[in-house]
């Protein structure tokens, strides 16, 4: 019953296939009418909440499931592949909330300092089940947000209890020691938080250790334990996802894109390019357009709103 109200509710804030936007900046509602097949993703700091279809997130040899049963968390942005159980019948609805970083660490602080359980190891990805207590808060916040006046009073309070519901929740310790970037987590991701902000400037592995402050053998090896690539790999994939988010927004040529997230050479961009999507930036870009009316990222480092 509860699980049906969730899905009639977000069946209506969600009238189109694609990110359809609200009155909160950080959320979106997302609905598929296709299912779809495993693609590269890169997500920003968030939380995916799926109450009808399913996703599978593949990272490693890891699968992450987030279904009407499970969500998905992202402390750091990690690359993966993901695939989209969806249909006419039975759209994929999802709600995304980008991690307002400001809020969730003020909460992690008050958790730790209230007794909540000691933090574990630091996760840049995690599924986890969606418990009675976070299922209650996501049916008032979608209750909240199908009344105009209700999404912008109450909204942000209830977004907050969500993230408290992840923070506290069954892999809450992990994601709340990933947002206290402490140890060797806190060091790749500030050299992450380098690769998002510099799209333009010329990056090796020597120049992101210095800014990790660790030495190149030691960053090598802790930066593929959090993001199951090397740092190389995670530059040239984030600028290629970077790329297409300006191609399918903004418009612009393959070749215009590839000088904007630094490439010198646009053939070797649309070499790259063709080897991680699978199309020409051509292609890739006029499918996207074709596969969502409505895309839309929001603010952030490269987030593509894509599945």
């Amino acid at each position: 019953m509860q699980q049906a109200r969730m899905v009639r509710l977000l069946a209506g804030l969600a009238p189109d296939e694609g990110y359809n936007l609200t009155a909160l900046p950080g959320v979106r509602f997302l609905r598929s009418n296709r299912p779809l097949a495993r693609a590269p993703v890169l997500y920003d700091p968030g939380v995916v909440i799926v109450c009808q279809g399913r996703k599978r997130g593949f990272m490693g040899d890891q699968v992450y499931l987030y279904d009407a049963q499970h969500y998905l968390a992202v402390s750091v942005p990690v690359p993966f592949t993901m695939e989209t159980d969806a249909s006419v019948d039975e759209p994929l609805l999802a709600i995304y909330l980008r991690l307002d970083i400001a809020v969730a660490t003020a909460l992690v602080l008050q958790i730790d300092e209230a007794g909540g359980a000691p933090p574990a190891e630091p996760k840049g990805l995690m599924s986890s089940p969606m418990d009675t207590q976070l299922k209650a808060t996501v049916l008032r916040f979608l209750q909240a947000m199908a009344e105009p006046l209700e999404a912008v009073v109450l909204g942000p309070a209830l977004v907050r209890e969500i993230y408290f519901r992840v923070l506290a929740g069954e892999q809450g310790a992990s994601m709340r020691a990933a947002l206290a970037a402490q140890g060797h987590f806190g060091k790749v991701a500030r050299a992450i938080r380098k690769i998002h902000g510099n799209f333009q400037q010329p990056l090796d592995v020597a120049l992101l250790a210095g800014e990790a402050g660790m030495s190149v053998p030691s960053f090598h090896a802790h930066f593929k334990d959090v993001t199951q690539t090397s740092p190389m790999q995670y530059v040239k994939s984030t600028r290629l996802h970077q790329a297409r988010l300006l191609m399918v927004k903004s418009g612009m040529t393959a070749a215009a894109a590839s000088g904007e997230v630094g490439f010198e050479s646009p053939s070797q961009f649309s070499r790259e390019f063709k080897r991680l999507f699978g199309r020409t930036p051509g292609e890739e870009a006029a499918r996207m357009r074709q596969a969502f009316a409505r895309l839309d990222a929001g603010p952030g480092s490269g987030y593509v709103a894509s599945h």
